[in-house]
């Protein structure tokens, strides 16, 4: 039988090696000097407080098993009532709150939640869509209660007693993660505590994470790691749904005032702080390592970075992984700038690095249809260009209630999971793959490099075009920040074409002006094959991008822009 595992244990043990730690780190206030007042909790009372939670939880009738969404912003409480959920066996369901109305609806629907732990606002909204949610009994609200029922967040901080923790296996489920839905409909990915498990293990090795250290995260679910890991979180006074807004001089006090280690932020995250403090002489010291994921990280955003982290040895590191599969592989600044940078101006992809350990990888023909078992396909040599298939401990193994989504995106091997794995745990189901949706292929040293979504890839006369490989021979142009390559037509064969976005200081300010970039533009497409056939080049005020790391263009929604542009 799966051994006992529950993520929440490893909270615990953090609490019993390290109680007067701090845990979690809250801006309260900002003061007129742009100092902060701030709100701690050392380890002992994060693990006291979520215990606290986890005996009200269960005392209001909450069960192993019952599915509670999770509507909190990032904050002490939103740490507190993650891990005491996890303590009582309740699955959390984390929806992204930037995806939009429809969107959210259409996963709390497909989820049928048992009920809501949310502030008021949304407790309010749910209140309107009531008859959409019938099991939705279990209801917490973190501020102030008013006509709906259920408890209080400090209701349930009476309960002053130490919690058993519930006996969860490591196949049990955790979590249901909705995918952002920025490349296709929201998806909830499952998953199980040994998978959390697993991740924290990875994550924490390779980069060789120690307790003590501490933490500026620009991504809520990087703060649960952190308490998983001993790791002090400082959480950023900045909109995590708007990475790309992100105020720099908020990020640096933060970064005077408690000296971290480590921070994490999407790529528009770092291209904010970055030019700050290119602009203004900063520098970093105290940071071992800065984390940048959710998109391919521009070589601008990692040399200025880069030139901000002065520590020994400190650079930005860029995880390559997806919700379902996460990590998968990771490269540094150092590599990058050293080695692949002048190979991905060319046209060569994003090189996203070596594997972590444990982390199979393999590169197989592209299909669109369903691949029920991994000896049915074929892996393709290095370097073709193919779909991108992942294994690991990390690695989930189906959608929530989407078999049709998980038949098209997870492979079964014969091989049982623990064997294969090297997991400490017994798992006796076959091993899973995950097919990323993404293309790219390995090299000869064993790294990995990715060319775009599948989804992306545009079907010529001539051949596929594969976004990121195109679009970065366009975005070596000094006044273009980003591109996107489209491809007109639903059906193959396609024509391509450029949109771009140029630099906010080096926009056209004229049509002569715009006709000459777009020339410029031309004539460095047609200097590389893999962009010579490429004859339209359309101007965007600002690309379409994703709610969750800013940084995903929005290619469905350019491709309908661009065919109104050219009627």
């Amino acid at each position: 039988m799966p051994d006992v595992v529950n993520i929440a244990a490893r909270l615990q043990e953090s609490a019993r090696r390290s109680p007067d730690q701090p845990a979690v780190v809250a801006p309260r206030t900002r003061n007129r000097d742009g100092s902060y007042r701030y709100d701690v909790w050392t380890f002992r009372e994060l693990d006291e407080i979520s215990d606290r939670l986890a005996a009200g939880l269960t005392d209001m009738g909450i069960r192993p098993g019952a599915r509670l969404v999770l509507f909190v912003p990032f904050s002490r409480e939103f740490v507190a009532l993650t891990f005491a959920l996890f303590k009582a066996g309740a699955v959390i369901v984390l929806i992204d709150p930037g995806m939009g109305k429809t969107n959210i609806f259409n996963c709390l629907e497909e989820v049928q939640p048992d009920g809501f732990v949310a502030v008021p606002l949304v407790h309010v909204v749910r209140l309107l869509k009531r008859p959409l949610f019938p099991g939705a009994r279990h209801l917490v609200t973190v501020g102030r209660r008013w006509f709906w029922g259920g408890r209080t967040y400090r209701q349930l901080l009476k309960t002053r007693t130490r919690f058993p923790l519930n006996p969860t296996k490591s196949t049990d489920p955790a979590a249901v993660i909705y995918t952002s839905g920025s490349t296709g409909p929201p998806k909830g990915v499952l998953y199980e505590h040994g998978m959390f498990d697993a991740q924290v293990d990875m994550i924490r090795d390779f980069y060789g994470i120690e307790a003590g250290e501490i933490d500026l995260p620009g991504f809520p679910l990087f703060g649960l790691f952190n308490a998983a890991m001993g790791v002090t979180t400082v959480i950023p006074d900045m909109d995590p749904t708007r990475p790309a807004a992100v105020n720099p001089e908020h990020i640096l006090q933060h970064v005077h005032d408690w000296s971290p280690t480590q921070a994490f932020g999407s790529p528009a995250f770092w291209n904010r702080v970055g030019r700050h403090c290119e602009a203004n002489g900063i520098t970093l010291p105290s940071l071992k390592r800065a984390l940048s994921a959710g998109g391919p990280v521009p070589s601008h955003v990692l040399h200025r970075v880069g030139k901000a982290l002065t520590g020994a040895g400190a650079q930005l590191h860029t995880p390559y992984g997806a919700t379902e599969c996460l990590p998968v592989a990771s490269i540094g600044s150092s590599e990058v700038l050293q080695e692949t940078a002048e190979r991905t101006r060319q046209g060569a992809g994003t090189c996203v690095g070596r594997p972590f350990p444990g982390v199979d990888v393999r590169i197989i023909p592209m299909t669109d249809g369903p691949i029920p078992k991994r000896d049915d396909v074929a892996e393709l040599p290095s370097p073709e260009i193919g779909e991108i298939v992942v294994r690991s401990r990390a690695a989930t193994r189906e959608y929530d209630r989407r078999p049709e989504a998980t038949g098209l995106a997870k492979i079964l091997d014969d091989e049982a999971a623990s064997s294969n794995m090297n997991a400490d745990a017994f798992d006796a189901r076959p091993t899973v793959w995950h097919r990323m949706g993404d293309v790219g292929y390995l090299d000869g040293e064993g790294r990995l490099w990715f060319c775009g979504r599948k989804a992306h890839v545009v079907e010529t006369l001539n051949g596929r075009m594969f976004s990121v490989c195109c679009e970065a021979i366009f975005n070596d142009h000094p006044r273009i920040y980003r591109s996107a390559l489209v491809g007109l037509g639903t059906k193959p064969p396609q024509t391509p074409l450029i949109v771009v976005e140029a630099e906010a200081d080096a926009a056209p300010k004229s049509p002569a002006d715009e006709e000459q970039l777009r020339q410029e533009l031309l004539t460095l497409g047609r200097a590389n094959p893999l962009t010579a056939m490429i004859d339209r080049v359309l101007f965007h005020p600002s690309l379409p991008v994703d709610t969750r790391h800013n940084v995903k263009i929005d290619r469905e929604a350019l491709a309908v822009w661009a065919a109104k542009q050219l009627r």
